[in-house]
């Protein structure tokens, strides 16, 4: 569970990037892990995290309710939802970007999705389908059918995994075949839908930045605060979000900032890093197009 903005202050350094035209180096590590290949960070600001532990906090302080009164805050939660979900689709509408299911276009392909570890437990599988979109955002589309034709995600593991905001994944377990894609930054497409619930989204380092690395937003309210920040949802699971809810998250944030993967380390070291410090993250076993 996310915690409350106080817990998570020290988390403003995420928004600062180190950088010169070409050679980006980890803002998020103190010490360079790769000096002769410098490597570039992905990710979600400190901002859109502050905002889901303020989600966070509501909730928790909705959840102190008596005993006694716990049917009627099951009533008022069934009700809570329904005017949740219309506030969403009001506040997509008023921020000029449509909702993602509200559009109908046909789209692009079908991509399934068989994940391992679920919950963290060696045996607990499960798929999971996503339908990209072109039409929102033609080249972040093309960039993930083209990592999925040549088999970039199998065997990636999903290292960032905060419940009620995102899920992330993106980064090789081979760091030779990482390495290909570095230098491979897309330019942006312009945002079209917001960041509701399950959609799926290019992680960046900064404008015109995106490579591989991507996210799926699990807040139930969605991640609306994204669009204005140039998120562009690239496509959405059409089926298995509940599979989506299990990746494992008992390592939480990443390092510096908490004590999960570090992804300088990840593009360094691969899976081998990862198998021997994190074994109990989720990872994907095959993706094939439907």
């Amino acid at each position: 569970m996310i915690r409350p903005a106080s817990a998570i202050a020290a988390l403003g350094c995420l928004c600062l990037l180190t950088s010169s035209s070409s050679d980006v180096v980890d803002a998020f590590s103190p010490v360079a892990v790769a000096p002769a290949a410098p490597t570039r960070r992905s990710f979600v600001p400190a901002s859109a995290l502050r905002a889901a532990a303020a989600d966070d906090d509501d909730a928790s302080s909705s959840s102190s309710s008596s005993s006694s009164s716990r049917g009627d805050v099951s009533r008022r939660g069934a009700a809570s939802r329904i005017v949740s979900a219309v506030s969403g689709f009001a506040a997509a509408f008023a921020s000029g970007y449509r909702p993602a299911s509200a559009d109908e276009g046909d789209g692009g392909r079908l991509i399934e999705f068989e994940v391992a570890n679920l919950d963290g437990e060696v045996g607990n599988t499960g798929t999971f389908v996503l339908k990209m979109r072109p039409d929102w955002a033609p080249k972040g589309a093309q960039r993930f059918e083209e990592l999925t034709d040549i088999g970039f995600w199998t065997d990636a593991r999903i290292f960032r995994v905060l419940p009620g905001f995102v899920s992330q994944f993106g980064i090789n377990g081979d760091p030779t075949v990482q390495s290909k894609w570095r230098s491979k930054a897309l330019t942006d497409d312009p945002v079209k839908v917001t960041n509701a619930r399950g959609t799926v989204v290019f992680a960046t380092a900064g404008p015109n930045t995106r490579t591989t690395q991507i996210f799926i937003n699990t807040n139930s309210k969605g991640n609306g605060f994204l669009d204005r920040q140039g998120f562009s949802p690239i496509g959405e699971v059409v089926s298995g979000m509940d599979v989506v809810d299990r990746f494992y998250s008992g390592y939480g944030e990443g390092a510096p900032s908490g004590k999960g993967p570090n992804q300088g380390l990840i593009q360094a070291k691969g899976n081998e890093y990862l198998e021997k410090s994190y074994p109990k993250l989720s990872y994907f076993t095959k993706a094939t197009f439907k």
